[in-house]
């Protein structure tokens, strides 16, 4: 038996797969994070509860209207991201001239309102979400056997990771964007919408939270505590990444995931902390973060 650092091979490529599936939803949370705190300054403690939402409302969709998988993961995000919008224009957006701890205040509410409102409706248990027909199954691969599913859902967010780092950082409306959160008078005097482009961009944070919930769906049971036992750990990535870098929240994501994986392999007992350890050293070392910039 192939043996690596004293562990079975099976086992550890196992755990790293694990580590990063974990990996694949704190990337696209952390990224929706990123995204929100860097463009508009708002800590967004309501993404759990939207990524809760996107699960949720993929489920609603199958079980009451007979609306699968791949439909959902489309019309879930597109969902959520308008709920986000309406959000951000009517009550969100009365606190941007205020200090930034209304914000956190309010979304930390606005995520306790809709985590209790599931929770009184559909209990605390989960509500179990089949696997699509088209990626169920497995693949051998000789040294582990692959869940199909799985290997979609870290291809898949990888994608959707670059993709919409590439549109803030690399096209004209990315640019719209980030200049708009820094000098929105002078935007606006070029004729653009800005107050549009606020809440284009919670919509997206929210939108991105949503995908992810949809593509947990199936691997974990939809249920009114997902985002609250998930959404600590990604503040964790965030700040790890460096508050508001794009790019920092993505491959800090994966890299934590794959840490917190290959922790359960050498040491069962710290895979609940690890990432926190990490981030205490990083914040010692480098207070701003991996990719953060220091003020």
């Amino acid at each position: 038996m192939t043996m690596i650092f004293g562990i079975p091979l099976q086992a550890f490529l196992g755990q790293l797969l694990i580590g990063l599936i974990n990996g694949s939803f704190y990337a696209l949370l952390s990224l929706g994070l990123a995204i929100i705190f860097g463009l508009l300054r708002v800590i967004n403690f309501a993404h759990g509860a939207q990524y809760m939402l996107g699960a949720f409302i993929a489920w609603l969709l199958l079980s009451y209207l007979g609306i699968g998988y791949w439909p959902a993961l489309v019309l879930a995000p597109l969902l959520v991201g308008l709920i986000g919008a309406a959000i951000e224009r009517t009550m969100l957006r009365q606190l941007y001239s205020l200090d930034p701890l209304y914000g956190l205040l309010f979304t930390f509410g606005l995520a306790l309102t809709v985590e209790g409102t599931f929770r009184y409706i559909y209990g605390a248990s989960g509500q179990p979400y089949a696997t699509p027909a088209l990626l169920a199954g497995g693949a051998n691969l000789g040294f582990m056997f692959l869940p199909i599913y799985r290997g979609w859902v870290i291809v898949f967010s990888l994608i959707v990771c670059l993709g919409t780092w590439l549109v803030i950082e690399k096209t004209k409306l990315g640019s719209y964007l980030r200049a708009a959160t820094e000098n929105p008078v002078l935007v606006q005097s070029f004729g653009i919408n800005v107050p549009f482009l606020l809440t284009l961009t919670y919509g997206l944070g929210a939108a991105l939270a949503a995908l992810a919930g949809v593509l947990a769906a199936p691997i974990y049971q939809v249920s009114p505590l997902m985002g609250s036992n998930i959404i600590i750990v990604v503040f964790a990535v965030v700040v790890v990444g460096g508050m508001g870098s794009i790019m920092g929240a993505i491959v800090t994501g994966y890299l934590l995931g794959v840490a917190e994986g290959l922790t359960k392999v050498f040491y069962p007992e710290a895979s609940n902390i690890v990432i926190f350890v990490i981030m205490a050293i990083v914040l010692l070392l480098r207070p701003a973060g991996l990719f953060g910039r220091d003020a």
